[in-house]
């Protein structure tokens, strides 16, 4: 359930959503802007001297670059994908595999959709099953995201789904029993499936009106051939940072 963020200045009935971070708010604000602002929100929560978890994708990049000034406050992170970790190196972060690490404080990654529950579609930027699997491990789940990506019910934003290669026609077969139209995402300009981190394929699944996110979640999960599906339910967001033209909104779950 969606919970205000309280405390002194909470904004009132007519907007339940608190503007908590201070910049200078204009409704005409680019995406980028704002995917900037959630990013420097982010820095609140990282926890000083120690391993923290990093997503994948435009927004999460953003928060690397906002780490990258405060890296001397952490002991290094670890990254949901090969891309971030090369964007974090960059940066003169240390990267940590996740089999070398105990805990995590909190991991801060973006969403290609998020509802009122805090359940999420991810994987937009191939990097699911790993984004998935650190987030499992992390004390805390912060969803930085522009305001276009809070919706009422998901799946307007194809729903990705990563499959071992030989298994994709017939889990697209399951995925079309469950009212979805899945299609092959392809590399750039060609005909040939996109690879992941992993190895596997990628199907993209239309179509879907996700009234229960957690039930789908576990329903596909058990599709054999299946590496992982990008609903993020059963471990979905402890904080939303959402950036709007008011300002960063905090959303608790």
């Amino acid at each position: 359930m969606l919970a205000l963020d309280g405390g002194a200045g909470a904004a009132g009935p007519r907007d339940p959503l608190k503007w908590r971070h201070s910049f200078t708010p204009t409704n005409i604000m680019t995406q980028d802007e704002l995917k900037q602002a959630v990013a420097r929100t982010a820095i609140d929560y990282v926890v000083d001297g120690e391993i923290i978890g990093v997503g994948t994708g435009s927004t999460a990049n953003f928060f690397i670059d906002e780490l990258g000034k405060i890296k001397d406050r952490i002991k290094g992170a670890v990254a949901s994908s090969e891309a971030t970790a090369a964007r974090l190196r960059g940066h003169g972060i240390a990267v940590y595999d996740l089999n070398d690490v105990e805990s995590i404080s909190v991991y801060v990654d973006g969403a290609d959709e998020i509802d009122a529950g805090g359940a999420m579609i991810k994987g937009g930027g191939a990097a699911l099953t790993r984004e998935k699997i650190v987030a499992s491990v992390s004390k805390r789940f912060v969803c930085i995201a522009d305001g276009s990506k809070l919706v009422q019910t998901l799946g307007t934003f194809p729903l990705p789904v990563e499959v071992v290669p030989m298994a994709r026609a017939a889990v697209a077969r399951r995925l079309t029993e469950l009212g979805g139209q899945p299609r092959l995402r392809v590399e750039s300009g060609t005909d040939k499936p996109f690879v992941t981190d992993n190895g596997g394929h990628l199907l993209d699944v239309a179509g879907l009106s996700i009234t229960d996110p957690a039930a789908l979640e576990s329903e596909i999960n058990q599709i054999v051939g299946v590496i992982a599906v990008g609903l993020f339910a059963r471990r979905g967001a402890d904080v939303c940072l959402l950036g709007t033209g008011e300002g960063v909104k905090t959303l608790s779950f």
